[in-house]
């Protein structure tokens, strides 16, 4: 392994999967270290040393250490240009890019816990989202719009928020919604994400 080999830290069945669908949609090699989550591996010392907050994905490239799940995509879009899934600084889609990738993390994320687990936001000024209903409504409008987060344009934008209402909307996390439903079938589209699925998928049936 050298230092510009790319290392993803890697737990199957969990938030990680949308940074395996990032490295198949850029084409690139990548080393694959597996956290048995099981066996709690991800508490063990040796990841801990790597992220000491105990999570997954953690990304090293470069001797630097990425973790979020978020950054890490932005980091891998903007490495790694060839694969034009951000648009460059210049371009008009990058703000509605930024701001849809890190609404993800800053907002939404957030409201749908609150959610699931029937919290009260509190006050405005403590919420970083508000109102769900706000939120969602967001999401729907711009879904709507199609085909893809930036209209046309397939970006790092549709990697996370495609797997994460998959995976959200499998949960029963949000409302039934038919632009959610058909936003979602376009995203499931993508050979990459197949093949980020598929080995997800044989990655869990080794853990025991």
């Amino acid at each position: 392994m050298t230092q510009e080999t790319v290392t993803l830290y890697h737990a199957p069945q969990t938030r990680s999967v949308a940074t395996l669908h990032m490295l198949e949609e850029i084409g690139l090699p990548y080393d694959l270290h597996v956290l048995n989550t099981k066996k709690a591996e991800h508490h063990a010392a040796a990841y801990l040393a790597v992220n000491p907050l105990g999570k997954v994905p953690a990304l090293v490239h470069k001797g630097a250490v990425i973790t979020e799940s978020i950054a890490i995509l932005l980091y891998l879009a903007d490495e790694f240009p060839n694969a034009k899934l951000a648009p460059a600084i210049g371009d008009p889609l990058r703000g509605p890019y930024l701001r849809w990738m890190t609404m993800y993390a800053a907002a939404w994320e957030p409201a749908v816990v609150d959610r699931a687990l029937k919290r009260e936001p509190g006050g405005r000024a403590m919420s970083p989202y508000g109102e769900f209903d706000a939120v969602f409504k967001a999401l729907v409008a711009q879904v709507e719009k199609g085909p893809y987060f930036l209209g046309a344009t397939y970006t790092a934008a549709d990697v996370i928020w495609g797997g994460a209402l998959n995976w959200m909307t499998m949960f029963k996390l949000l409302p039934e919604h038919p632009a959610i439903a058909a936003y979602m079938a376009r995203v499931d589209d993508r050979p990459a994400l197949a093949r980020a699925r598929a080995k997800d998928q044989e990655l869990a049936a080794r853990m025991v």
